[in-house]
């Protein structure tokens, strides 16, 4: 059985049994699916979890804790940042590559109420700010920038300000797990049903309807297999990193040895469920990939270049963006340039430390970069560094100095020798209210899709910001749990 084989849709009709016939069936228990069971038995539905794996989390229980959250929330105003539902507005729409303009306008006026609905949930988000560019705050800090807001051209867009907001867990260490932890809290306390060890095999279908409504899941828990009728079904089943099929066919560079960011489900069932009822599918050929050069953020003041030894990228993006544009290089080449004065190593090296040179020449020629091309672009580069100024690429002044204090040392940026991890963005084409859709647009009635499986406001790395896919996926899951339980009502 391959990995791209879609699960054939059972019909209503050929079901003799039901096991269960419950208001609401989630598939999976991340934080897409937390949230959407939550909601939806807040809303009054009676709600059935089927969860593969024996512990809820999924890939949310790996993440770090990063919520992109702003328009004036608590711990922005505690710390003296202005935002507003405008200017984050603006901020999601220019990253975006296909915008979807009502999800990015509900996602930004819904945020502050979606920050207040997480903390009577139980997270107490620190009120401190992390003033540093880095991947992710050290401490407990409750917020720090995590995307492009200050980077060119998005800082001439919109007025930049910090959304990264953490939950209160030291450094990178699985944050994000104790946010699960209170969701089945809530859910115990709404008499939400959990299976685990139960995974969904099909959706079933209502042949006697014209519009192909969903009206349940097929499971199998161990030798034991059964069918749930519901009014509606939410697939909150995670991304495809781990389904080397699906990788292979849709985002290649993963398939050449990047680390992996997911859990073993991360097969793409979800995806595969959505299309066995006609679901579209959107940016499945997008990826987040990176590979951070900072911290220290010294290093963010030298020269990224490609194997033309020229400049592609502005090198204060945040590290997802300017990875993605590693990727578009020639043999995704790339190397990270520094004199002497700027050079420290990497505290998590992830990139691989080349050697250092004397002269800029021979680096070129050790490098292979056609001859006077490197010269060249680091003698403009250094001219203009001097005075403040990056005509070419509008680094922040911060990060603006020139390198010409010898010896150089070069970094490898290239995809194969640095230590990528990624994963997959691309999902299933949904409406703000998390509905599946159809490629015409219409909608697959008593179907919803949260999460990883959901195409929402994560497009691409380039775009990307730290919390993008926890704060999606808990305010999509949490719209598309209250949508399915009012519907189910009719």
């Amino acid at each position: 059985m391959s990995g791209l084989d879609i699960p054939a849709a059972v019909k209503a009709s050929d079901v003799s049994q039901w096991s269960d016939e419950v208001d609401v069936v989630v598939i999976g228990f991340g934080i897409g699916g937390g949230c959407a069971a939550v909601s939806a038995a807040a809303a009054g539905a009676r709600v059935l979890v089927l969860e593969r794996a024996a512990a809820a989390g999924g890939t949310t229980s790996m993440a770090g804790g990063h919520f992109y959250l702003g328009g004036g929330t608590a711990v922005q105003q505690a710390t003296g940042h202005s935002d507003s539902v405008e200017e984050m507005y603006k901020y999601l729409v220019a990253v975006s590559r296909d915008p979807e303009l009502d999800k990015i306008r509900a996602y930004c006026e819904g945020s502050v109420e979606h920050f207040n609905w997480l903390e009577e949930l139980g997270v107490a988000f620190e009120r401190s700010y992390y003033p540093e560019k880095a991947v992710i705050q050290p401490n407990t800090e409750g917020l720090m920038f995590t995307g492009n807001e200050k980077v060119w051209p998005f800082k001439n867009m919109a007025v930049p300000a910090p959304r990264g907001h953490k939950v209160p867990v030291p450094g990178d260490t699985q944050g994000a797990a104790m946010v699960i932890e209170l969701l089945l809290k809530r859910a115990a306390e709404l008499d939400v049903q959990i299976r685990y060890e139960t995974g969904a095999t099909n959706l079933v279908v209502d042949d006697a309807s014209p519009d192909g409504a969903v009206v349940g899941v097929s499971w199998k828990h161990f030798t034991e297999t059964g069918a749930i009728r519901a009014k509606a079904v939410v697939i909150a089943a995670g991304g495809f990193v781990m389904n080397p099929d699906m990788v292979a066919k849709f985002t290649p560079k993963l398939a050449e040895k990047p680390f992996v960011l997911g859990n073993s489900y991360d097969d793409g069932l979800g995806i595969r469920l959505g299309e066995s009822v006609g679901a579209a599918t959107k940016h499945m050929d997008q990826v987040f990939i990176t590979a951070p050069v900072y911290p220290p953020s010294t290093l963010l003041t030298g020269i990224i270049v490609n194997k033309d030894g020229k400049r592609f990228v502005t090198e204060d993006s945040y590290h997802s963006r300017t990875s993605g544009f590693v990727m578009d290089q020639p043999d995704s080449a790339a190397y990270l340039i520094v004199d002497e004065a700027h050079m420290q190593r990497p505290e998590i090296p992830l990139i691989t430390f080349i050697d250092g040179w004397e002269t800029v020449e021979e680096m070129e020629a050790a490098l292979g970069i056609p001859k006077g091309n490197l010269v060249e672009t680091l003698n403009n580069y250094n001219e203009h560094a001097a005075k403040g100024e990056d005509p070419d690429f509008h680094k922040q002044p911060e990060f603006l100095a020139p390198q010409d204090k010898g010896p150089w040392g070069a970094f490898d940026l290239t995809l194969g020798k640095a230590m990528y991890s990624g994963f997959t963005v691309g999902g299933l084409a949904t409406d703000v209210d998390g509905e599946v859709l159809r490629e015409d647009g219409s909608v697959i009635p008593g179907l919803y899709a949260a999460g990883a499986c959901a195409s929402n406001i994560a497009q691409d790395g380039k775009g990307y910001a730290s919390g993008t896919q926890l704060g999606e996926g808990s305010f999509f899951g949490r719209r598309a749990g209250t949508h399915a339980a009012t519907a189910a009502k009719h």
